[in-house]
């Protein structure tokens, strides 16, 4: 049984979260250094922000 009112707000997070992990993993993948720097990191998740 689902509870009711409580799961849009969840879902919502929940598919900003995977937006916001599969955004790191396609900039992981495409750089050429074995970490992505807090600066990289950062800049990934701006640009979700502003965009």
């Amino acid at each position: 049984m689902t509870p009711a009112g409580g799961t849009t707000v969840q879902d919502h997070v929940a598919l900003a979260e995977i937006e916001l992990c599969g955004e790191l993993i396609i900039a992981a993948s495409a750089a050429v250094e074995d970490r992505l720097s807090q600066d990289r990191i950062d800049e990934v998740l701006m640009g979700i922000r502003s965009g």
